[in-house]
């Protein structure tokens, strides 16, 4: 039931075997019984931003402008603009920003 709406900004790329997951489930067994209970979150994807190959994004997630999230990483809580974040989940490890323009 992925039906939230995933905005992906200009020159986003996304790498082989990414997903980007909206639904949202209870963890109660007693609620996932109940007809309704599943719904969405919608994920968006800022400008310039870079996802390795099998990242997974989850539900209601945003991430921002010119960052880079690692390969196999798994996101769950917003990422900002301008970082390199890795991991499961996915944690910032650094900038994106280049400090002497030697690169």
């Amino acid at each position: 039931m992925d039906d939230a709406l995933i905005t992906v900004g200009e020159h986003a790329r996304i790498g082989p075997g990414a997903q980007l997951m909206t639904a949202l489930h209870p963890v109660d067994e007693h609620q996932r019984r109940r007809e309704g209970w599943e719904r969405a979150a919608p994920i968006t994807i800022g400008g310039n931003v870079w996802l390795g190959a099998a990242v997974t994004v989850g539900p209601g997630v945003t991430i921002g402008r010119n960052s880079v999230v690692g390969a196999g990483s798994v996101v769950l809580s917003d990422i900002p603009d301008h970082v390199v974040a890795v991991g499961s989940p996915a944690k910032v490890i650094r900038t994106t920003a280049v400090e002497d323009g030697s690169r």
